[in-house]
């Protein structure tokens, strides 16, 4: 069979929503679908990661779900409330009726959706004419991967990493960037520290004292992500975030990853120029949107 025929057949073949309850099965659903795009689909591939690894961190039960035509993924779906709704990179939009149908069946609302620019724009207008739930665009994102950390001038100090000593520090400086950069008063704040502390990825860039602030924030099967980059105003224009950056990323291919991601709001271009200038490449944007009930 051709392949124009085959794409005709598939058109006239319904599209199926399949859930999962099982973190592992579902992982070995989607591994291969999300390595694809490895670096869009990072935060997908890191949370199948915590969700079989790390199951306590979840208090309620995530959506794990796939669509799919004739045993081919179309699409990825992920949810662990009470955060937005993730969507992967869409093969046939058909997908996008077809998730938004199936979730309109079991929930009443959604605070979200976060997915690559074009699905979440047509998931926020699809699932406005289900739900009546309006929507705005809260955040244009900016996905990145590196994979040699370029050279630098870097400032001055080094990077170590943070200590029980930190803790309080740790929490000012977590809450401070969900306000800065998210524009959200971040919840269970003291818990996430917590877990950073335990786990030792919390890293701080220190020149006499501590002026800049990066976090590992978790794994896919060829990189390390980084997040919660944070330098407080009375430090900042003096390099210490690209530093900061720059020798946690070299820290992490240091121990075997292969590369190293963040994301990035567009918004913000000394964040997105300091980045490319240590080495990271766009690989695609995503919107985050919100909705809401007029």
């Amino acid at each position: 069979m051709n392949w124009s025929k085959r794409s005709r057949q598939r058109k006239l073949t319904r599209v199926k929503v399949y859930r999962y309850q099982d973190a592992n099965q579902f992982y070995d659903r989607v591994k291969d679908y999300l390595l694809t795009d490895e670096a869009l689909h990072n935060v997908q591939l890191r949370l199948c990661h915590s969700l079989i690894h790390n199951p306590e961190s979840f208090e309620e039960k995530p959506l794990l779900a796939t669509v799919e035509v004739e045993g081919d993924i179309l699409a990825v779906a992920m949810r662990t409330p009470p955060r937005n709704l993730l969507l992967s990179k869409i093969q046939d939009f058909r997908a996008i009726e077809a998730i938004a149908q199936n979730l309109h069946l079991t929930e009443n609302s959604l605070p979200g959706v976060t997915a690559p620019t074009n699905e979440a724009k047509a998931f926020a207008e699809t699932w406005r004419s289900l739900t009546s739930q309006s929507y705005e665009m809260k955040m244009a994102l900016r996905a990145f991967q590196l994979k040699q950390v370029e050279k630098i001038s870097q400032a001055t100090g080094q990077l170590r990493q943070a200590t029980e000593c930190d803790r309080e520090l740790l929490i000012d400086w977590f809450e401070a960037f969900g306000v800065e950069a998210l524009g959200i008063a971040l919840t269970n704040t003291e818990r996430a520290v917590e877990r950073h502390l335990q786990r030792g990825t919390a890293y701080l860039w220190e020149n006499e004292t501590s002026v800049s602030m990066a976090c590992h924030v978790g794994i896919t099967p060829n990189g390390a992500a980084i997040s919660l980059v944070y330098t407080p105003p009375e430090h900042r224009g003096k390099g210490y975030a690209s530093s900061c950056v720059a020798a946690l990323s070299q820290t992490l291919l240091s121990r075997g990853h292969k590369y190293c991601f963040l994301f990035t709001d567009l918004a913000n271009p000394t964040s997105n120029h300091i980045y490319q200038a240590i080495g990271y490449q766009s690989v695609g944007d995503l919107y985050d949107c919100s909705f809401f009930r007029e």
